[in-house]
């Protein structure tokens, strides 16, 4: 009786040692998905830099349009107020 006890026991430890030896190593995944989130966190830095210029170069073409409106405004008023001769002049 303690003959098919110790082999069944055997046959247990065996079967687990087969299933653990599928697992992958946790130290070895834990590594894995620290180059995934690597991966995952230059992905989002790049993305962020891309909204970030995208911004940025929509904004200076506004600013540069609203400038030039205003010098455009302020040439237009200098050339009306030089075409205004003061009274008395001729």
């Amino acid at each position: 009786m303690d003959v098919a006890r110790g082999e069944l026991v055997e046959k247990e430890l065996d079967a687990m040692i087969e299933r653990r030896s599928r697992q992958k190593d946790p130290e070895e995944e834990s590594e894995t998905w620290q180059e995934s989130e690597r991966r995952h966190e230059e992905q989002r830095r790049l993305q962020a830099r891309y909204e970030w210029h995208l911004y940025h170069t929509a904004q200076a073409e506004r600013v540069r349009r609203t400038l030039e409106e205003l010098v455009s405004h302020h040439e237009d008023e200098v050339a009306m107020l030089m075409d205004v001769q003061p009274k008395g002049a001729a």
